[in-house]
């Protein structure tokens, strides 16, 4: 009897275990849009959102994760990083935040000498089983950002994430590259097969190529990266060009820096 007691016991602290760990899991819907600001107008558009969008969007229910300047910015982009809990909440908010009498005002206020965006970007993105979970905003130093997009060859993107899995991020880690999240795109969107996107962190711009010349030539990376290949009957990610990564400096005005 005592043995059925145990054995009830420890089924219900892993049935319990398992609910939690899937009540944590990041269920939110994540939106990076990338704006491209005419020349001289990327001061503008910062103020824009410094003094008024954020907070618009704040009061329509949309979380402000990050904005970011690409490093450097010769095409003068405005980076950033919203989170909804789901694509309805999301429509709903961006109804109630384009109707609104205060975006309206600050919109025609900032736009009297012209246009200060002149393309948008999105993609909607969930986060990956192997995400770590989301750092809370930075409270010290400025961090030197890197946002990576890669792009898988045919039928690989399950490979490339289980590569991910193990041993990159560990790798990452091991050589000072910090792993904040890791996202795929939603099934509605262009390339959702082939596409995995990541963030990090270094100190700087001097840090983030040590660690990445260290990271290359660890064993353990090397070993896996070709034994990975070799399963997949070549590259994991598409040639040239599968591999993008963009370095980013927080605004003044971002919650995460």
């Amino acid at each position: 009897m005592k043995s059925v007691q145990i054995i009830f016991a420890a089924t219900i602290l892993l049935v319990s275990s398992i609910t939690s760990l899937a009540s944590e899991k990041d269920m939110r819907v994540y939106e990076l849009r990338i704006y491209t600001s005419p020349p001289g107008k990327l001061n503008d558009l910062h103020a824009r959102f410094r003094d008024h969008t954020t907070k618009l969007f704040e009061k329509h229910g949309m979380t402000n994760i990050a904005y970011w300047t690409p490093s450097p910015n010769p095409e003068n982009k405005l980076i950033y990083l919203l989170a909804y809990p789901s694509r309805e909440e999301r429509a709903a908010s961006w109804k109630g935040f384009l109707t609104d009498p205060d975006w309206k005002k600050a919109a025609a206020e900032s736009e009297v000498n012209g246009k200060i965006v002149v393309k948008v970007e999105a993609r909607f993105m969930t986060a990956t089983d192997f995400s770590p979970e989301f750092p809370t905003p930075n409270t010290g130093p400025a961090r030197f950002f890197e946002l990576r997009l890669l792009t898988a060859t045919p039928g690989n993107l399950p490979a490339l994430q289980a590569r991910f899995r193990d041993p990159a991020l560990a790798l990452y880690a091991k050589h000072g590259i910090a792993n904040l999240h890791l996202w795929q795109l939603m099934q509605d969107q262009k390339e959702a097969d082939a596409t995995l996107i990541s963030l990090h962190s270094h100190a700087n711009a001097a840090a983030a190529k040590a660690s990445y010349a260290a990271f290359l030539e660890d064993p353990e990376w090397i070993a896996a990266k070709k034994a990975s290949e070799e399963k997949a009957g070549g590259s994991l990610t598409t040639v040239p060009d599968g591999i993008k990564s963009i370095f980013m400096k927080p605004t003044d005005y971002s919650p995460m820096k």
